[in-house]
């Protein structure tokens, strides 16, 4: 290959004369046929045991970049594809979308089996000249999304998918780097699934440490050094009893001694001596629903919504405004103030946030406010909110909707603390951001080599088609002394024979007239 003066320069865009020797420059519509899809309509889809499977674009992405295409519900037979006018896409081929919102996944896969597209989909058929996983593999490293015209649905043109520039080796050398970066792509992931793993097993060290926070376990040898504390009975009591100094109506204290009158469910037996269960209805002055009033995409104050609550924290893109005074000062936001997630499909309902003072907010109407008392500490409530304790207490008591889940103020009242002093739930506070602290390094650490792992993927890629990866063909037929077809010589022959099997196909009577039209003297 020509220099390069040390700069890596894209395989995409080398001109010819720095190709690796014996390589030459082809396009996919010259390596492959290109085949569209068919109409797929619903009358013909979810019937199975048919003889071809019919891949819709969804399916692209039931399999792994590597992986065969092999299964999917939808199968069909030859009466239906004569129906439909479709097309028999053979093994091997390599199917990819092109049309809509999907193109910008960039997936391609390997069809393991005869069967039938969507018209929303495309096949190269490879011709010989290109091994298929070779194909495939380069066909990975374009993005697909830059080929589409600028419409409201992005599509991509047959002419422009044939238009492709690929570089091609010699046949015997693409097996050798077909190899090769198979064997490099199962190590790295080997490696990326050893990374996957680390991010399940954190994600089960968090909920480890929030189940130990709130259950004593982690703060008992700080219980021993720390014998003589009020106890969460006493500590009841004084809430109980401000509460009733403060009630102005007798219906008001009634309601009061109704809350405090409420037996809990759960084992206090198993808690430390100086913990125990009480409702939240207990330790909380009230709950608040948010603003029900429109927002807007700018104004004073941020409108924290649903999707705001994320993994105990305020998560603050995609913010929605509001100037309306009246409601900044009904729905006001103060550092520590909790919000509960009522409103939401059934796994994510109950989803918890501290608000922390980071910027003014008030929020929204599927959020829930709890006013707390100062015997208890909002972090630790926070903490005791997103153990998977109580993630089961919202499977209990949620009502079901249509399409959503819903638990109102008075079932999250019902829900039980682990209620201990309040230097306790400080220290409990201070030991699980301490521990999260360390989960997050280790997270993050995680995240970076995981996104070093695909960049690898695409720097093995890129050598590979650099002609970097493996010893090219020629250099092997120099040093064995032997003779070796380039790929010119394989596109020549592929071509040939291909014009040779057309010609096969004619009858006697095309032959003699195609015979007449190559021997009449020009007119």
């Amino acid at each position: 290959m020509a220099s390069n003066s040390g700069q890596v320069r894209d395989y995409h865009a080398f001109p010819d004369d720095e190709l690796p020797e014996g390589w030459c420059r082809s396009s996919l519509g010259n390596l492959s046929e290109l085949v569209s899809g068919a109409g797929f309509p619903i009358k013909y889809q979810g019937r199975t045991g048919l003889r071809y499977p019919f891949f819709k674009v969804g399916n692209l992405g039931d399999v792994n970049s590597g992986e065969l295409l092999t299964e999917t519900p939808d199968t069909i037979d030859n009466v239906i594809i004569n129906e439909l006018h479709a097309k028999i896409i053979p093994t091997n081929s390599i199917v990819f979308a092109k049309i809509g919102m999907a193109i910008r996944l960039n997936r391609r896969r390997m069809v393991g089996v005869p069967c039938c597209i969507d018209n929303n989909m495309m096949a190269a058929v490879p011709n010989g000249a290109a091994l298929p996983h070779y194909l495939l593999r380069f066909l990975e490293t374009v993005d697909f999304m830059a080929l589409t015209q600028a419409t409201t649905v992005p599509s991509i043109r047959k002419g422009d998918f044939e238009s492709i520039s690929i570089p091609l080796p010699p046949i015997v050398e693409q097996k050798r780097i077909v190899a090769k970066v198979e064997e490099l792509f199962e190590q790295v992931n080997a490696a990326k699934e050893r990374l996957a793993r680390v991010s399940l097993i954190l994600k089960r060290f968090r909920q480890a440490v929030l189940a130990a926070a709130c259950s004593g376990h982690l703060t008992a040898d700080w219980r021993e050094k720390n014998p003589d504390l009020e106890s969460a009975e006493t500590l009841l009591e004084n809430i109980q009893e401000r509460r009733l100094q403060r009630a102005n109506t007798h219906s008001q204290r009634q309601k009061i001694d109704e809350i405090y009158s409420y037996q809990e469910e759960g084992d206090s037996h198993s808690l430390p001596e100086n913990w125990r269960h009480w409702a939240l209805d207990k330790l909380c002055e009230s709950f608040q629903y948010g603003t029900s009033k429109k927002s807007e995409p700018s104004g004073k104050v941020a409108v924290l919504r649903m999707g705001n609550i994320q993994d105990g924290e305020i998560d603050w893109n995609d913010l929605v405004y509001t100037s309306d005074d009246e409601e900044i000062k009904k729905y006001k936001l103060n550092p520590g103030d909790i919000l509960f997630n009522r409103t939401n499909s059934p796994e994510l309902v109950g989803k918890t946030a501290i608000y922390r003072g980071e910027h003014p907010a008030i929020f929204a109407g599927y959020l829930i406010k709890i006013h707390y008392f100062k015997e208890l500490d909002s972090s630790y409530l926070n903490v005791c909110l997103n153990t998977t304790y109580a993630k089961h207490f919202c499977m209990k008591v949620k009502t079901d909707g249509v399409s959503q889940s819903n638990i109102n103020a008075q079932k999250l009242g019902k829900f039980e603390v682990p209620f201990c002093p309040l230097e306790e739930q400080h220290e409990i506070v201070r030991r699980v951001e301490a521990l999260f602290k360390l989960a997050d390094v280790v997270e993050k650490r995680v995240a970076a080599a995981t996104a070093r792992a695909e960049k690898l993927t695409q720097a093995i890629l890129a050598k590979a088609f650099r002609g970097e990866l493996v010893p090219t063909e020629a250099e092997l037929a120099r040093r064995e002394r032997r003779p070796y077809e380039t790929a010119s010589e394989l596109l020549a022959r592929i071509n040939s024979e291909r014009e040779s099997k057309g010609a096969s196909k004619l009858t006697p009577r095309n032959r003699n007239q195609q015979k007449a039209r190559r021997t009449r003297p020009a007119q």
